[in-house]
């Protein structure tokens, strides 16, 4: 090893000196790693592994570019090769890997060690982690400062949709730290709840330099939905280029929840769980109109609890509602999920079938009468149902639908009850 490397300090010996540069390089802030003239790792020192996440035995003999990935810019790694191939010394920067998998930004350069003859022994890479401070020069220290303390999530990208920035309310949000974004494209946070069609609509707003906004259903780190208002809004140069794109979002999952569970409150009917009428009339509306533009079938069943009076006078009206609910299981169960189970008023239900004949129909309300009359209820014993079943026709509006199925279910009844009537 020449002195030229590894100069005599004054008053040193060499193995003091030695020594001396040992803890140097143990003790620096930055990184530093060594490997023999094969690029092979002989010597990290503690920054590169917590830099990397590696640990100094599981490097040792591996070659540095364990650390490349997808985003490593094959230029930069050319021109090292290129430099140390024609001038032994490389100086440069590009996106690294640490063992986690997450991205880093590193800025490094590689000197050679050579012996009295003039040939590389060695090479000593001197690294530093960049990423925040680049991401902080890129946007302004001090705007980064500001958007970090926002409660909100922020996040900043490239031209390209790569990650560059993240601040704390982005952590707090979904989950990710800004090393675990950074480098990697928004696509991270998506749920699957929105289909290519949206996602087109909002480039295409982006890409003209209008900013884009909407409720956005996001995924968590963990994998829970967070429903955002979210905001990106282009970023342009002075000569009008956008470079980057600004994104806040502003976590609304409590109030969307809240919001959901009134609705569930207003349309549904709070004994059975079932569409309380309200709600079944806006339903039908809908049904009998998609059944008239597609030209399609719609079915509609009426079922009755024969002699619930009495029952209920009789034994109350707690085995009453657990007969009605009795009633709203087996409706949800032998329907389909595209049907629509509707508790009418009482001991009164509705069920709508689109797209579905009054033979199938008939079918289904076989299976409904014949799963409550197998059921028992204590001293109660058997209860029974009549159903009706009509098909809708062309100039069928819900009145004329509604009291067409009504008269069949009373038909039903005049027969005997526990039976089904088309």
């Amino acid at each position: 090893m020449n002195t030229r490397a590894f100069p005599e300090l004054p008053d040193l010996s060499r193995d003091d000196s030695l020594l001396l540069m040992r803890a140097t390089a143990e003790f620096a802030f930055n990184s530093v790693v060594i490997t023999d003239a094969d690029h092979h790792i002989i010597y990290v020192n503690p920054a590169f592994c917590h830099m990397t996440g590696y640990s100094a035995d599981e490097l040792a003999g591996s070659n540095p570019r364990i650390l490349q990935g997808p985003l490593t810019e094959s230029s930069v790694i050319n021109r090292l090769r290129h430099d140390l191939q024609a001038s032994g010394s490389f100086s440069g920067a590009t996106i690294n890997y640490r063992k986690s998998g997450n991205p880093y930004l590193v800025e490094w350069n590689i000197s050679p060690v050579r012996n009295e003859a003039g040939d590389v022994r060695f090479y000593v890479s001197i690294q530093k982690d960049i990423t925040q401070l680049h991401a902080e020069q890129s946007t302004g220290n001090l705007f980064a400062k500001a958007i970090d303390a926002a409660y909100d999530g922020i996040f900043i990208t490239d031209a390209e949709g790569v990650i560059e920035f993240a601040n704390q309310g982005f952590e707090i949000l979904t989950g990710y730290t800004p090393t675990e974004v950074i480098g990697r494209r928004p696509s991270v946070l998506k749920s699957g709840k929105h289909d290519d069609k949206f996602y087109r609509g909002l480039w295409r707003r982006l890409n003209k330099g209008l900013p884009f906004r909407a409720m956005v259903v996001n995924q968590h780190k963990d994998g829970q939905e967070i429903h955002c208002q979210q905001t990106i809004t282009p970023v342009k140069n002075a000569d009008g280029e956008i470079t980057h794109f600004i994104s806040i979002i502003k976590d609304l999952t409590d109030r969307v929840f809240a919001e959901l569970k009134l609705r569930e409150q207003a349309s549904h009917d709070s004994l059975t769980g079932l569409l309380n009428r309200r709600a079944g009339e806006i339903d039908l509306d809908v049904a009998l109109i998609q059944a008239v533009e597609k030209s399609a079938t719609l079915s509609l069943l009426m079922a009755d609890i024969d002699d619930f009076k009495p029952v209920n006078d009789t034994f109350g009206h707690a085995r009453g509602d657990e007969i009605i609910k009795a009633v709203a299981d087996i409706l949800m169960e032998q329907t389909r999920k595209t049907d629509k189970c509707i508790r009418w008023g009482g001991e009164e239900f509705i069920v709508l079938l689109p797209f579905c004949g009054q033979d199938k129909a008939q079918d289904i309300a076989e299976k409904i009468r014949a799963a409550m009359a197998g059921e028992t209820f204590g001293k109660v014993g058997q209860v029974t149902l009549s159903i009706g079943v009509t098909e809708s026709m062309a100039d069928d509006r819900p009145a004329t639908l509604l009291e067409r199925v009504d008269k069949k279910l009373y038909e039903a009844k005049r027969q005997g009850k526990n039976r089904v009537a088309l």
